[in-house]
């Protein structure tokens, strides 16, 4: 198990082989496969063209790809002119992963097939009273999820969870996950990786949102984007020229550590005690608001932002507190990163709506840089499908090195 980071890969079934005939059609294979999963089903005539392989080449290629189970015949063209051609994609088939997002509200799970569609879900609330309360009701809901989707544990090339905090691969556990007490606990994502009966790896939470909204919603084409997550933690991901960011050490992104104001030798704040989930209920009740502070019946983040909706005056001076300590955190990370753009993410970034206006306008004050502000597209699933994302990245040249190793 490892953290870990998309990366682009040569053909998986050339690693470490010396140069030879093998090597060479391994890796047109691999070239073909990646040009019918990018740009979708396509003859033989066109992926000779587009790759410039010859025919037969392309043919045998096909054939071997096709006896691997890797790709499979879509349909025919038949033109105007000319005979009718074959048409071959993915099969999309030939493996599976499995994305995992861990909060501490709930736990959510997605099988996905090699294309990246969700074949099964899981979205149960996180209940559990200790560390390894947790870690067993995550190996639970993903056995549901596998089962829904037809499939046994052996059947997931990869599973990528996704969590608050910094992997710690010497300590085989997180650091820095605050929202989730007894989380940092070395062994637990052990106890996991057991329990899939998988290869597993764990990557920060935020980061993984960063990745899933660059690839699929509101921060596609930035050059420098920033993702800030925030829920019941704080948590930042950034992704530059497409590539996630992570620091010397895997912690870039941890700016709920940084403390809001005070001496060195004065305790106090951090951001992220004082703009997540809590703090926001915090300032609701400073403010007047009713509601109870423990119980089924307890004030939540989530209420305020609807009360502030319906014009209750003190729900709406919490949004605004709300938006000031977000616009801070926006000065710091605009003022070392220099994002052209700053996506608002998470179950309170779910209130973009109410807060983007005061967030511009608190951060005009702040701050002479000023990214472009916007909403998440992905709302509280962008966690769910970088993780699945990332496993994609580890599972398909796997599938590929595993099916065509047996034909060589």
């Amino acid at each position: 198990m490892s953290a870990h980071q998309p990366t682009s890969r040569p053909a998986a079934g050339a690693r470490g082989v010396p140069w030879n005939r093998q090597r060479l059609r391994s890796n047109n294979e691999w070239l073909l496969l990646e040009l019918l999963r990018t740009g979708g089903g396509s003859s033989r005539a066109q992926l000779a063209r587009d790759t410039g392989l010859s025919k037969p080449t392309v043919s045998a290629a096909l054939a071997e790809l096709e006896r691997a189970g890797l790709v499979r015949e879509a349909g025919r063209l038949a033109p105007e002119r000319g005979r009718t051609a074959v048409l071959y994609e993915v099969d999309p088939t030939a493996g599976h992963v499995l994305g995992v997002d861990i909060g501490r509200a709930r736990l959510r799970m997605a099988v996905a097939d090699l294309a990246g569609t969700v074949v099964a879900r899981r979205d149960v609330a996180n209940r559990g009273r200790s560390a390894d309360a947790v870690a067993d009701a995550v190996v639970a809901a993903a056995h549901e999820a596998i089962a829904e989707a037809g499939l046994t544990a052996g059947d997931i090339v990869h599973a990528v969870i996704g969590t608050p905090g910094v992997w710690d691969e010497q300590r085989r556990g997180v650091r820095y996950a605050s929202s989730l007490p007894g989380w940092g606990r070395p062994g637990l994502f052990d106890r996991i990786g057991e329990g899939l009966g998988t290869a597993v790896s764990v990557a920060n939470d935020a980061n993984l949102a960063a990745l899933g909204e660059y690839t699929l919603g509101a921060g596609t084409g930035s050059r420098m984007f920033a993702y800030l997550l925030v829920g019941t933690g704080l948590g930042l991901g950034v992704v530059k020229d497409g590539e996630l960011l992570l620091g010397a050490h895997g912690a870039l992104g941890e700016i709920g550590l940084v403390p809001l104001s005070g001496r060195a030798d004065e305790p106090t704040a951090t951001i992220e005690q004082e703009a997540a989930a809590d703090a926001v209920v915090r300032a609701a009740r400073d403010f007047g608001l009713d509601g109870e502070s423990t119980g089924p019946r307890r004030l939540t983040a989530k209420q305020v932002f609807e009360r502030a909706r319906a014009g209750e005056a003190a729900a709406v001076r919490a949004v605004e507190r709300e938006a000031e300590r977000l616009a801070y955190t926006v000065a710091v990370l605009s003022a070392v990163l220099d994002p052209d753009l700053v996506v608002l993410g998470g179950g309170i970034g779910s209130s973009a709506d109410l807060l983007l206006e005061p967030l511009e306008q608190a951060l005009h004050r702040l701050a002479p840089m000023r990214p472009t502000l916007a909403p998440s597209l992905l709302g509280e699933e962008a966690v769910l499908l970088g993780a699945v994302a990332t496993a994609l990245e580890t599972a398909r040249p796997e599938v590929f090195e595993r099916r065509t190793a047996g034909l060589r």
